[in-house]
């Protein structure tokens, strides 16, 4: 593991990017989003960024990065640890995307800095975390039909929301990164959830990493 002087330097990088996030309504609506994720080897991170059209949700293009893990795993770091492949796998786009949905957390972290803010700020692009547990807040549990949804609260303010983006499933854990809001996350995480509890941008993202972690050797 990286010396706590690694960590020490990554509290203060962290701590001026948030200054820097913004959290307000949507300037205006996306015509192409991205979903992004990692899937991991013991050495290796491998990273992926989906293309779509928004809203008709139309694939265009996939993207990777493989690289070599620089930063230990550390509860409230992960944008160290994974964050630098993820802005390189979607660098590789042959179109920038307007929005980006993060499998992870937005501003509903301990230090209001998950992923989606801090790589949001980094491309100063609109982001949304979209997170399969919650990492901090309190919630009452959402009704159980599809677009039910709560208020996530974490020291006295909103950070994000509950959301039911199925029928009778587990509700996923939607907080604005960057340049959007709360609601505006969620209504945009909702017209991205067909058929399935993930957004389907980072549904692919996610499948997709996995296949080529399968399929990389070390």
């Amino acid at each position: 593991m990286d010396s706590p002087a690694n960590i020490h330097f990554a509290k203060k990088v962290q701590l001026a990017l948030k200054s820097k996030v913004k959290i307000k309504p949507l300037h205006r609506m996306p015509s192409y989003m991205a979903g992004v994720d990692a899937a991991f080897t013991n050495k290796t991170i491998i990273a992926v960024a989906c293309l779509y059209t928004f809203p008709e949700l139309i694939i265009i293009e996939d993207a990777h990065s493989i690289e070599p893990i620089s930063f230990p795993y550390v509860t409230g770091y992960l944008s160290f640890r994974e964050g630098p492949a993820i802005i390189h796998a979607i660098n590789k786009l042959s179109t920038k995307p307007d929005l980006i949905l993060f499998d992870g957390q937005g501003i509903a972290h301990p230090e209001r800095m998950g992923i989606a803010s801090h790589n949001g700020v980094l491309l100063n692009t609109p982001s949304i975390g979209c997170a399969k547990s919650r990492l901090v807040g309190t919630f009452k549990m959402p009704g159980t039909r599809k677009g039910s949804y709560s208020s996530l609260s974490y020291k006295g303010k909103i950070v994000g929301t509950v959301l039911r983006t199925r029928d009778n499933v587990k509700p996923v854990f939607i907080s604005p990164g960057h340049l959007i809001d709360v609601k505006g996350a969620r209504d945009i995480v909702l017209q991205c959830a067909d058929r399935y509890r993930l957004p389907e941008p980072i549904r692919r993202a996610d499948r997709l990493s996995k296949v080529l972690r399968n399929q990389y050797v070390p």
